[in-house]
């Protein structure tokens, strides 16, 4: 049952199409139709820095998609010569996280402004899913990525991995202190993550991070 939220639509599932940034967003905002709040899901960097002030925020639970450093990111943490990593959201398993939940009035402009930061080259598809929350299930805007998408990354051996978090910098900084911004981030909110964890002691003993 929705709670406090958006009004769902059965039959928008994904945003299929061209990978125009633009066109995405309108098509998601027409699809949203105003008719009430909107939530969001953030499973990495929206947990730590999120894109706006929201009215709400819950611990949530995704079935059906996971966690994975598994994104090439060619600008924000890496660059062209040098790609660094970011988390992106896979098909398969569950995954816990924070849904935001944005006031009607205000979603234009806030996803105005997550748009900017998250699809300035229409690489996820966004995707409205379930999220279970300690005060009810609800539906919420999460942007998930393709495995046929070219950002997708099959599993790296861990020398791979160590190479990349020693020297992938971007705009926002470098793929290490994203993987640590996270971590700490998944550990405040008290969300178990296997995978993250191991990736963060794998750079630690490697005299990476403290």
């Amino acid at each position: 049952m929705m709670r406090s939220g958006m009004v769902a639509h059965p039959s928008y599932a994904t945003l299929p199409g061209a990978r125009d940034p633009e066109a995405m967003l309108q098509r998601l905002l027409g699809h949203w139709g105003g008719c009430g709040d909107l939530w969001v899901f953030g499973y990495a960097s929206l947990i730590w820095r999120p894109e706006f002030d929201a009215a709400e925020q819950r611990p949530a639970l995704v079935r059906g998609w996971h966690r994975a450093l598994r994104m090439r990111s060619r600008i924000n943490r890496g660059t062209p010569e040098q790609p660094g990593l970011v988390f992106a959201l896979l098909q398969g398993g569950a995954c816990r996280g924070v849904a935001y939940r944005l006031p009607r009035h205000r979603v234009e402009a806030e996803l105005g402004r997550l748009w900017a930061r998250e699809m300035p080259t229409g690489v996820y598809d966004p995707r409205l899913l379930r999220a279970a929350t300690p005060a009810g299930e609800v539906q919420a805007l999460a942007f998930t990525l393709s495995r046929r998408s070219p950002a997708w990354l099959p599993h790296l051996p861990d020398g791979e991995l160590l190479h990349i978090l020693r020297h992938a910098r971007g705009r926002y900084g470098s793929t290490l202190e994203y993987l640590t911004l996270t971590a700490r981030a998944l550990d405040d909110h008290g969300v178990p993550d296997a995978e993250v964890r191991r990736l963060t002691a794998l750079a630690r003993a490697h005299g990476l991070c403290g």
